[in-house]
C-alpha cells in the first residue's frame, strides 16, 4: 500500500480538482455512489496512465500536456460527446457560437486546455510535490495499468451509449479518435527537454502564482466566456485564445530559464494560481440562485481545498529550508 500511495492520492485528487472544486459536480452529485465511481475511474485512471506513460517513455512536461490534450478528446469527444453535442448540459452559448461542421470548436478548445492543465497536469504536479522521493519512479505496475486502461475504456463505451441520447456523426467521432492517437504519438516523439535550459536569475515564486491566477481568469473568463457574448467572430476568439495561451507559455519558459531555474516552490506557485481562482469562486457557486442543481457544500469544498493547498505549500517550503 505504501508503494501505491502516490497513485491512490492522484486517483482521488484528479476528480476532486477537475469536477468537485470546479463545481461541475458539487458534493450532492460528486459523493453519490454512481457519480463518485464514474468520476474517480475517469479522471483517476486518466491521470495515472498519463503519468505512467511519461515516466516509462522518459519524457517531460511537454509530453504530459500533450497527453492531457489527448485525454480531453477521450473524455469530452468520445465519452461525453460535448465536443459535438450543441445541447450539452454545461455548454451554454458555446453550443451555437463557434459551431461548424457539427463540432463545437470554441468549447472544444477551451475544454482541451482545461483538462490538459487542471484535470491532468496540476494534480500530477501536486502529488509529486507531496511525494518528492517518488517523483521519477513508476507508481503502478503493468497489470494495474492495464486494469485502469480497461476500466477507462469501459467507461468511455458506457458514456457513449448511456450518458446522453446524442450521437455524433461517425466521421467526426472517428476523427476525434484519430486526433487523440496522433497526440499520443506526438507525446511519445517529443524530446524530454525541447528547449535547452538557460541561466537566469530565479524569479520570486509569487510571479508564477500571479501568472497562473491571472492567466486562468483571462483565458477562461474573459476570452472564452466574455468574447462569445460580444458577438465577435468565433474564429477571432479561437485565434486570440491560442495566441494568449502561447504567450503565457512563453512567459513561463522565459522567467524559468526554460525550466532551468524552476524549484519546487516555483512549481507549487504556478499550480496554486489556477486553484486559487477555483477556491475563491467555490462559495459563490453555493449562493448562485440561477443554478438548478444542488450546490450545497461548495463553500466547505473551497475551504477544504484551501487547507490542502496550504498544507502542500508548507511541506514544500519546509523541505526547501531543510535542503
Amino acid at each position: 500500500m505504501r508503494k501505491l500511495l502516490p497513485a491512490l492520492v492522484l486517483f482521488f485528487l484528479a476528480p476532486a480538482i477537475a469536477e468537485l472544486l470546479l463545481g461541475s459536480a458539487p458534493p450532492a452529485e460528486f459523493f453519490t455512489p454512481f457519480g463518485f465511481i464514474m468520476l474517480v475511474v475517469l479522471y483517476g485512471s486518466g491521470a495515472i496512465l498519463i503519468r505512467e506513460l511519461v515516466i516509462r517513455w522518459q519524457k517531460g512536461w511537454f509530453s504530459l500536456l500533450t497527453l492531457g490534450a489527448a485525454y480531453a478528446l477521450v473524455e469530452e469527444g468520445l465519452l461525453c460527446k460535448s465536443f459535438f453535442d450543441p445541447n450539452w448540459m454545461d455548454i451554454g452559448i458555446l453550443g451555437s457560437y463557434g459551431r461548424w461542421a457539427s463540432v463545437n470548436w470554441v468549447w472544444s478548445l477551451e475544454l482541451t486546455f482545461y483538462h490538459a492543465i487542471v484535470s491532468i497536469a496540476i494534480p500530477i504536479l501536486l502529488v509529486e510535490l507531496i511525494f518528492p522521493h517518488r517523483r521519477h519512479q513508476s507508481w503502478v505496475g503493468k497489470k494495474l495499468a492495464i486494469t485502469l486502461g480497461v476500466l477507462l475504456a469501459i467507461e468511455v463505451a458506457f458514456g457513449y451509449f448511456w450518458l446522453t441520447d446524442y450521437r455524433p456523426g461517425a466521421i467526426g467521432y472517428f476523427l476525434a479518435m484519430a486526433v487523440a492517437a496522433v497526440l499520443g504519438l506526438i507525446a511519445w516523439r517529443l524530446p524530454r527537454q525541447p528547449f535547452a535550459p538557460r541561466s537566469v536569475t530565479a524569479r520570486h515564486p509569487a510571479w508564477f502564482w500571479l501568472i497562473g491566477f491571472l492567466g486562468t481568469i483571462v483565458f477562461f473568463i474573459i476570452i472564452f466566456w466574455g468574447l462569445p457574448n460580444t458577438g465577435l467572430h468565433p474564429l477571432v476568439t479561437i485565434v486570440i485564445g491560442l495566441v494568449y495561451a502561447g504567450g503565457v507559455g512563453l512567459l513561463v519558459m522565459r522567467l524559468s530559464g526554460n525550466g532551468g531555474a524552476f524549484t519546487d516552490k516555483h512549481r507549487f506557485a504556478l499550480a496554486a494560481g489556477p486553484l486559487t481562482w477555483l477556491i475563491l469562486t467555490a462559495p459563490f457557486q453555493e449562493l448562485d440562485a440561477s443554478r438548478t442543481d444542488n450546490t450545497s457544500g461548495m463553500a466547505i469544498v473551497g475551504g477544504a481545498a484551501l487547507l490542502f493547498l496550504l498544507w502542500v505549500g508548507w511541506r514544500v517550503i519546509r523541505r526547501a529550508k531543510e535542503s
